[in-house]
């Protein structure tokens, strides 16, 4: 395969490989990446350790990071918590989080019956940690499907290249850990045809 191809315009969902690792991975040098997460030049002690703490009661739910999605099918509503960066929900600037160095972390609230909706990432890992609820996962490859529901405590890593939708298929809300394995991450793409497919086109995301 022609790694010269972006994977937004990949036929099949193949991950695409270059010297760096996965293709467009928007990670930076790791130089960079180290410099950010040590004391800088004139912080002292107490105020890095502070810049490296997210508490639960400086965050809120952020209900509006897929409100595209939503408002397309409501099935698709959920919230979005940071805590480390910004991960892939499309939202870029959130000053009140840890930097991000290796890797992105929120939680994320999906009401009872509502979806996560199929896409994909070629440049991270993702991981579902099921904090609260049960959640049935769904991943496809090239035609080929697997799914399995996950209870509480229980996690997937979900390689670059295989689609992946959750569904809550239990009676309350179910609250999941999501890392992905960037500072920067890519904002996913949907199947292609798809109707998310088109609006994220339309609404050149």
């Amino acid at each position: 395969m022609n790694a010269a191809v972006p994977p937004n315009v990949l036929a099949s969902n193949e991950p695409v490989f270059n010297e760096r690792g996965l293709q467009d991975a928007n990670i930076p040098p790791e130089a960079e990446i180290q410099k950010a997460m040590m004391q800088a030049e004139g912080q002292t002690f107490e105020q890095w350790m502070e810049s490296r703490v997210a508490r639960k009661s400086t965050r809120k739910y952020d209900w509006d990071a897929l409100k595209f999605q939503a408002d397309f099918n409501p099935t698709y509503r959920r919230a979005q918590m940071r805590y480390v960066g910004t991960g892939a929900a499309g939202v870029h600037n959130d000053n009140n989080t840890v930097q991000a160095g290796h890797f992105t972390f929120s939680t994320m609230l999906i009401p009872a019956g509502n979806i996560g909706p199929s896409h994909i990432h070629y440049d991270v890992e993702e991981i579902f940690f099921v904090m609260r609820g049960r959640m049935k996962v769904v991943c496809e490859k090239d035609g080929q499907k697997w799914e399995a529901e996950l209870g509480e405590r229980d996690l997937i890593s979900v390689p670059p290249g295989v689609y992946r939708e959750e569904h809550n298929i239990g009676e309350e809300d179910a609250l999941m850990c999501v890392m992905l394995g960037a500072p920067k991450p890519r904002i996913p793409n949907y199947p292609p045809g798809s109707e998310l497919a088109e609006l994220k086109k339309k609404l050149g995301r």
